[in-house]
């Protein structure tokens, strides 16, 4: 599912607003045990293997298709990209949709109902599998919550809207364009494009062929 902008934040019964959190965005295929995390360029990410080990165990069905972030998260809770892309803490993974699960095409659904299942299938203390939470009408609140806590955003989606790439679907990411982790970022990309392979390249590649569409 593609995300749009909306250049200001607003709020709307018909929508709810999720925190954007600051990692890569991936598809996690889950089938029989095993995991395979998809990026939006549809690579595989090769560098998180504990997450590809952790989330079959964590989920609470075999086979399922969900759509997240991976993030390493500070003692705060908040996602720190650097300790992600560097391999400096532990990643986790926000759920914050299912697409199939046990061979059921959710995608045709509203996302509310969509959010009630993954709700479901993630774990209320998961050590890795995190399941992103919204709120309702509320952006203009929750953003205020959101630069206050120097946190990178918000998406809004409308709650009764399936997962389709028509164009009738709408998700749109909201900046805040005071996010202090968004300083020299462009800059530590291509710096460590021109340099030898260091550990997290494989990440920091995938990052740089998608900065342009992040920001």
């Amino acid at each position: 599912m593609p995300v749009g902008r909306s250049p200001r934040p607003f709020s709307h019964a018909d929508w709810i607003f999720e925190i954007k959190w600051d990692g890569f965005r991936s598809l996690a295929y889950l089938e029989n045990g095993d995991c395979r995390l998809i990026s939006r360029n549809g690579n595989e990410f090769k560098s998180f293997p504990h997450l590809n080990v952790a989330l079959p165990l964590e989920c609470s069905t075999r086979n399922a298709v969900l759509d997240g972030e991976i993030v390493c998260l500070d003692k705060t809770g908040t996602s720190q990209f650097t300790n992600l892309l560097f391999h400096r803490g532990e990643p986790r993974y926000y759920a914050f949709d299912v697409l199939f699960c046990n061979d059921e095409d959710l995608r045709s659904l509203p996302l509310a109902e969509r959010k009630h299942r993954l709700h479901g299938l993630v774990p209320s203390h998961g050590e890795r599998l995190l399941y992103c939470d919204h709120v309702e009408g509320m952006g203009e609140e929750l953003f205020h919550l959101v630069c206050q806590r120097d946190l990178e955003g918000l998406v809004a989606k409308r709650k009764f809207d399936a997962y389709v790439l028509d164009g009738s679907s709408v998700w749109l990411k909201i900046r805040n364009r005071k996010y202090s982790q968004w300083v020299g970022r462009e800059e530590l990309f291509e710096r460590e494009r021109h340099h030898e392979p260091v550990p997290g390249w494989h990440s920091c590649d995938l990052a740089c062929a998608g900065l342009k569409m992040i920001i």
